[in-house]
């Protein structure tokens, strides 16, 4: 993910890969800092036998129609993979979780095949080719898509079974869970990979993830959330813009107060709903164009 092209990369794949072929796919650049671009391509530096594709909505050249001749290049520029005899191509999907792993290949599905609906036909009486009773046709997939996504991680929880995505060359993709390394190299490293929804956001706390994001957009000047929220000025403390966040989103919660005179309901702003509310529009791109590393 080009918001965090370096500590989005799981460094343990680094030696299981090997010199085996791969593609390093960068999502969604349109929401990276373009004044940061060289850090996104020289992600992939030090990786053998590395191509590398980037997506961003609006891309002259959709990044599914440039994935699959990459990868049949690399295959066939790979000495050791010319034994076998099976022309077609079975590629794994690996990463962090909450990339756009199932995205993808969905996008490739769609794209190359010219369909997006799941290997289950929808209410058509019909699976995996033969007649079987309505009563057995239920979906595990949402319809239109071939594997299931969603924007919080850990929704791909096993490897699933492998999805045609290209007629030609034929091409088998395997979607699988993310995978982090069992232990960050360090806190900040951690507090990206969560800004990007890899980690649950309760694991870390709302409220602290906010506050190192209000840190990020400062140190890189980037004062989008000033005009969003109505700030008079950038501000350092994150308390005063949760306040705006909440006001602004009409994030409110009703707390009982016991007085000497009894229980009285009081109306408090919800700073912890406002945090996630600030998370939320960073991560879609509301706050300008970010990149972490």
């Amino acid at each position: 993910r080009c918001h965090i092209p370096l500590s989005g990369r799981n460094p343990a794949l680094k030696e299981a890969l090997g010199i085996r072929p791969h593609v390093l796919v960068l999502n969604k650049m349109d929401l990276a800092d373009p004044r940061r671009q060289p850090v996104s391509a020289g992600a992939g530096l030090g990786w053998a036998g590395l191509g590398v594709a980037v997506v961003a909505r609006g891309a002259p050249v959709p990044v599914p129609l440039q994935i699959v001749p990459l990868v049949a290049r690399l295959v066939a520029e790979s000495p050791r993979y010319h034994r076998a005899e099976s022309s077609e191509y079975n590629i794994l999907v690996i990463g962090v979780p909450n990339m756009g792993k199932s995205s993808l290949i969905n996008s490739l599905r769609r794209l190359h095949l010219k369909k997006g609906i799941s290997p289950w036909c929808q209410g058509s009486g019909r699976r995996w080719g033969r007649v079987v009773p309505a009563s057995m046709t239920g979906s595990p997939f949402p319809p239109g898509k071939a594997t299931t996504v969603g924007s919080e991680p850990g929704i791909t929880k096993s490897v699933l079974t492998r999805i045609q995505v290209s007629e030609k060359p034929l091409m088998y993709l395997v979607d699988t869970p993310g995978v982090l390394p069992p232990k960050l190299g360090d806190v900040e490293t951690g507090m990206k990979l969560a800004l990007c929804g890899a980690i649950h956001d309760h694991m870390v706390g709302e409220d602290i993830m906010a506050d190192y994001l209000l840190y990020t957009l400062n140190k890189q000047q980037q004062f989008r959330y000033v005009q969003r929220y109505g700030l008079s000025e950038p501000c350092d403390e994150i308390e005063p813009v949760l306040k705006r966040v909440a006001l602004a989103q009409g994030r409110t919660q009703k707390v009982t107060v016991l007085t000497g005179t009894g229980n009285v309901n009081v109306t408090m702003l919800n700073c912890t709903a406002a945090a996630y509310e600030f998370l939320r529009d960073f991560r879609a791109g509301h706050l300008g164009r970010v990149t972490l590393d």
